[in-house]
């Protein structure tokens, strides 16, 4: 379920005072989509610029998501947009990072965008995993393959994302930049393309397709077959779970392209 969305203006005053201790006086601010990970999420604008801020309260499941996106930011700055403070306060855990000018990421089959993200992922590869505490893809995709045997092909020494969603990716004229940090991993250097794949069918591209756009990246092409089918099968499942007995419309997106990714690695000859 998303965490449950609230305004800027709706955050304790005692919160409201924190940030603004942090980044001055607020001039106006702009409250923006939350997507699923987080309740508040707005441009607060200062007379120095634009902060983007987030937040979850204190006592949510997923707050230690705020932890991870604070420890993991320096290592992938500029990736990643800057984190410039975390505060908590009145029982809300808030993060504020440097604003980037940009539009979310389009995936649709031929996007300008695409190649701006493929060399975001190569440049992901190539940062070092941090000695940071950091969930296992292994153990994150346990219980959704046949096999538990099987998940052992996702370990690794990796930096992931994980969270694709074009939401998480932000273009300007210079690159992709990658948000959202929370659901960062260690693992198999092929799983973020791999991930990916399932958002490029999701936005209209054949399986074939998607697993062309990703096919030139030095960590796809030493994918192991047999790996990547038992990843496809764990995604099914896995939004599958995510779904439920009534998905809306974005779930049941994202559902019937991991399972056409599925079909296809199960039909490859």
């Amino acid at each position: 379920m998303p965490a449950p969305s609230i305004t800027f203006a709706g955050l304790p005053s005692g919160a409201r005072t924190a940030i603004e201790a942090e980044i001055g006086s607020i001039l106006r601010v702009e409250d923006v989509s939350t997507g699923l990970n987080s309740s508040l999420s707005a441009l607060a604008h200062t007379a120095d610029g634009a902060v983007f801020l987030k937040g979850l309260r204190a006592d949510h499941r997923w707050v230690w998501t705020q932890q991870r996106e604070a420890d993991i930011n320096p290592y992938v700055t500029p990736l990643a947009p800057r984190l410039l403070f975390r505060v908590i306060a009145c029982g809300w855990d808030l993060l504020g990072f440097e604003a980037i000018e940009g539009h979310h990421a389009d995936y649709a089959p031929g996007s300008l965008d695409l190649p701006k993200v493929t060399e975001a992922l190569r440049e992901l590869s190539s940062l070092p995993c941090p000695d940071i505490e950091l969930r296992h893809a292994e153990q994150r995709l346990a219980g959704y393959v046949a096999d538990p045997a099987d998940a052992k092909a996702f370990a690794g020494n990796a930096l992931l994302h994980t969270d694709w969603n074009n939401h998480n990716v932000l273009i300007t004229r210079h690159g992709a930049h990658l948000v959202d940090w929370g659901w960062a991993t260690r693992g198999a250097a092929w799983l973020d393309p791999a991930h990916w794949i399932i958002w490029l069918i999701a936005a209209g591209h054949t399986p074939s397709a998607a697993e062309e756009t990703v096919a030139f990246l030095p960590t796809w092409a030493l994918a192991p077959s047999r790996a990547v089918d038992a990843f496809a099968d764990a995604s099914a499942n896995l939004w599958e779970e995510i779904s439920g007995s009534a998905p809306d419309d974005w779930t049941m997106n994202l559902l019937n392209a991991a399972r056409l990714w599925q079909q296809h690695r199960g039909n490859r000859s």
